[in-house]
């Protein structure tokens, strides 16, 4: 395994690349049958307009930069990072691959990711846009940012609680990126969230319960969007009942199906260091 880094390498396995100037060591790609990339900034708090154009430029620039590089040298795979946004919201109804884009900031953002890896379409290489849900980890993510609340007793869930989230179990996701680059007839779009979505409330309750909390409250639409803004719609209150329809149709075995259980294994009190994200700077 190789890693594109934008700094010197400090080991072997590292090549530097600058996706804003279009740049990759020269041998960073040889006899690569596959590359993965899940590159783009994270998405906390009110949007502004420098943000926004943050967001779609560490996304888009680089992967069209990749799918030119993979196009030009003949790769046979290339995996690309999506969101599950590009769906829109999709109130109580389940929708799969099959679905149409939704409206909104953020299913623009992925319908121009996912078009930026046209060159490597083109040229022939197999081409799967990773559209993900939110991944639950130990230190980041979902639970990281709810749990201090929950604790000290003032957590609660958004709205009405109705809206569904397409959540993902960091394990299952490192398992599911490996599994689509090595099945080669999975490509296009593939939903990367468990077979089980839940709502917001559901959700709360049960991490309330898993830390031994009550979660008895809930934010009013109007203060989520008072805090964050225009993102409250697309971030916060946005229902998304999204199924991994061709992840299990190709054969793909959740090992974190149920939300409970994936809450239990993160909350031990020693968890797997499987739910630790490696983070690399």
């Amino acid at each position: 395994m190789r890693r594109l880094v934008r700094r010197a390498p400090v080991a072997v396995d590292e090549f530097e690349w600058d996706p804003v100037a279009g740049t990759i060591a020269p041998d960073a790609l040889d006899d690569v049958d596959a590359v993965v990339n899940l590159c783009g900034a994270s998405f906390q708090g009110r949007w502004s307009e420098q943000g926004k154009l943050r967001s779609r430029g560490s996304r888009i620039v680089p992967a069209r930069v990749l799918a030119e590089a993979v196009a030009a040298r003949g790769i046979p795979t290339l995996v690309n990072a999506s969101t599950l946004s590009y769906y829109g919201h999709t109130g109580t109804t389940a929708v799969d691959e099959s679905a149409p884009r939704g409206g909104g900031f953020l299913a623009d953002l992925a319908v121009d990711w996912e078009a930026a890896l046209t060159p490597a379409r083109e040229a022939g290489t197999r081409v799967t846009s990773l559209r993900i849900g939110l991944v639950l980890s130990r230190d980041g993510g979902l639970i990281h940012q709810m749990r201090p609340a929950i604790r000290l007793g003032m957590g609660g869930w958004l709205g009405d609680g109705g809206q569904y989230i397409a959540w993902i179990s960091l394990p299952d996701t490192v398992a599911a990126i490996r599994f689509v680059v090595e099945n080669e007839s999975v490509r296009g779009p593939v939903n990367l969230c468990s077979p089980n979505p839940v709502t917001n409330k559901d959700f709360t309750k049960t991490l309330g319960r898993a830390l031994s909390r009550p979660v008895l409250l809930s934010m009013p639409k109007s203060l989520v969007r008072l805090m964050l803004g225009e993102a409250a719609d697309e971030l916060a209150l946005i229902s998304l009942r999204v199924l991994p329809t061709k992840l299990t149709q190709a054969g793909f075995a959740f090992r974190y199906a149920d939300y409970e259980d994936v809450l239990s294994a993160i909350l031990a009190d020693e968890p797997a260091d499987e739910f630790t994200t490696p983070y690399t700077k």
